[in-house]
């Protein structure tokens, strides 16, 4: 396991606190290491950058793109 300092600000050391004081973690380690994995998650880190450059731009915007003919107007 890593173990590495960080400097968090009042507001969030306090919200740490009150956290497992209010029983919702078994201690601040728990703690700081289930939000830091919430956070993470919920950023999508799986993704490789490389595959979107690797799509088409110019034919999907093609693709997107509707003919105005093509679509039906109800009559007046």
């Amino acid at each position: 396991m890593v173990t590495f300092e960080v400097t968090l600000s009042d507001r969030i050391d306090s919200d740490i606190d009150r956290l497992v004081e209010q029983d919702a973690f078994l201690n601040r380690e728990q703690a700081i290491e289930e939000l830091l994995s919430l956070g993470i998650s919920s950023h999508d880190t799986t993704d490789d950058p490389e595959e979107d450059l690797d799509d088409d731009l110019f034919t999907r915007a093609i693709d997107d793109q509707q003919d105005p003919a093509s679509q039906q107007d109800d009559p007046l």
